[in-house]
């Protein structure tokens, strides 16, 4: 397998090394850039897999930024920041962040948070049990494009969590998921205490829903238990 390529986006020198010499340990190809002007020029050159990103930036900040990336491509996505209030965990989330630390952090958990993660998006059979296009009460889930189709023909490109969460609800609908499934399948990791990136990514989701009468119902909350998609899949 290609050795991954781990894009450090952060201004402050001392962090950006000290990252690059982490992931550089552990095997990762790194490329480094202090704003998004940089990150953008790498990006154009190079078949990036994750992104370890800051929220404070010169220019535009690392939730602009994140949403830029997620418009160009599907990659993973970290956020290391000092900034540890919810409102920005949760708003960094709902851009499509898959997982969100706090400054100081511990070496050997982002780096394990980031193997998690690049398991799956490198992970090429990921898709195998399902068609590349599922349909359901007029909708559609597009692996090769990853992809929410409406049955007005609008079409959301989904971050990987959304991607990973609708997928295992279509291999199991009328089954209700615990949050602690949903954030195994959505990130490779296990579910932390006062964890809310379940129930952000659910949200997200309903809100591609809303768009049609009616379809904001397919996904149930199991209160005290999880969610169940009650969709009828073709």
């Amino acid at each position: 397998m290609q050795t991954p390529i781990v894009l450090i986006v952060e201004d402050e020198i001392v962090t950006r090394t000290t990252l690059k010499s982490l992931f550089e340990a552990e095997g990762y190809l790194v490329l480094e850039a202090e704003d998004g002007n940089q990150m953008h020029e790498l990006f154009n050159n190079n078949n990036i897999n994750l992104v370890i990103m800051d929220i404070n930036l010169p220019g535009k900040n690392g939730l602009i930024l994140a949403r830029e990336v997620r418009d160009r491509k599907s990659v993973g996505l970290i956020f290391l920041t000092g900034r540890d209030n919810d409102v920005d965990r949760i708003l960094g989330l709902e851009i499509g962040a898959d997982d969100y630390l706090t400054k100081p952090f511990n070496p050997r958990e982002l780096t394990i948070r980031a193997r998690n993660l690049l398991s799956r998006t490198t992970n090429s059979n990921e898709d195998a049990d399902l068609p590349s296009r599922v349909n359901f009460n007029g909708w559609s889930l597009d692996s090769d494009s990853r992809s929410l189709i409406s049955p007005t023909k609008t079409e959301f490109r989904l971050p990987r969590s959304e991607f990973r969460a609708m997928h295992l609800f279509l291999r199991h609908p009328g089954k209700i998921l615990t949050r602690e499934q949903l954030i195994m399948e959505m990130t490779g990791r296990e579910l932390r205490p006062n964890d809310r990136t379940v129930d952000v990514t659910i949200r997200r989701i309903r809100k591609h829903f809303e768009s049609v009468p009616g379809s904001e119902e397919l996904i149930d909350t199991i209160h005290g238990e999880g969610y169940r998609f009650t969709g009828s899949v073709e």
